[in-house]
């Protein structure tokens, strides 16, 4: 299967749990009717996005949340990637993302690699390593007709870690992510192209919302990009289904028409994953 369906859930997140995982659900199936084979959720879908908010709605892996998301997997047929939540592990928090296979069962699990910790004086400051805990392992999602890298929001900001995920061989990039109203509007699609157009491949970002009356506001603006660096499919800020069309044959002419993989010049520099 050289052509498959991507559908992105820019999921309206409210403070209500139970209301999120209800929503989930919906759009999940909503997306599988659509023709969706691969189905992404948003950074945080199961509650508002904030330090103050991690712990209260953290959970268990297996837990509530990603009960749900395991059973909308097997329910719909589609391979699952479940945004991120909150998880607690040995007294630790992590912002962790879990994927699901077309029978329900879980086949990945990805913790934010790189904390989002800035200061932008008189526009936005926020310390996730205030409650926090890094990941440092990569998921990779072998689809059988598809090879995809997971990561989380800030982690697209680390040129590193896409290349980590070509040398693996994947061929899709998907970024669960939660841009601000500063940071959103200057930087989310030019990071999404320049990841896109380092590797020559796909990739996609899925955000939440946007809650002008949250104590943090989503950018919004779901996005897929080709290898090519074309936005081919995207969204405004409500609540909304993005789907796009993956072409693995388009992503291996543009890889043949400008033969980067080939030329790069192992002999200067390299980029090495130190662990597994």
């Amino acid at each position: 299967m050289s052509v498959f369906r991507i559908a992105l859930i820019q999921l309206a997140v409210s403070a209500n749990k139970a209301d999120n995982l209800t929503r989930a659900s919906k759009l999940i199936a909503e997306a599988a009717k659509g023709g969706a084979r691969i189905v992404s959720l948003p950074e945080c879908f199961n509650c508002p996005y904030g330090t103050k908010y991690f712990p209260e709605y953290a959970e268990k892996i297996p837990g509530q949340s990603t009960e749900i998301l395991s059973k909308a997997a097997k329910d719909n047929k589609v391979f699952l990637i479940g945004g991120s939540i909150p998880e607690e592990d040995n007294g630790k928090l992590f912002n962790t993302c879990t994927v699901y296979n077309t029978e329900g069962n879980m086949v990945a699990k990805f913790r934010k690699m790189h904390l989002f910790d800035i200061d932008i004086p008189g526009k936005i400051t926020f310390k996730e390593s205030e409650c926090l805990s890094p990941g440092n392992s990569l998921a990779v999602v072998d689809t059988g007709f598809c090879k995809v890298g997971i990561s989380i929001c800030y982690d697209i900001r680390f040129a590193e870690l896409a290349q980590l995920y070509n040398k693996r061989g994947c061929q899709l990039l998907v970024y669960p992510g939660a841009f601000n109203m500063t940071t959103g509007p200057a930087h989310w699609e030019l990071l999404q192209r320049a990841r896109a157009l380092d590797n020559q491949m796909y990739v996609a970002t899925v955000s939440p919302a946007r809650d002008e009356t949250a104590s943090y506001t989503a950018w919004g603006h779901s996005t897929v990009v080709n290898p090519w660096g074309e936005v081919i499919a995207t969204t405004e800020d409500k609540e909304n289904i993005v789907f796009a069309e993956i072409d693995l044959k388009y992503m291996e002419e543009v890889r043949q028409q400008i033969p980067i993989g080939q030329q790069k010049r192992h002999d200067i520099y390299t980029v090495q994953e130190l662990t597994n």
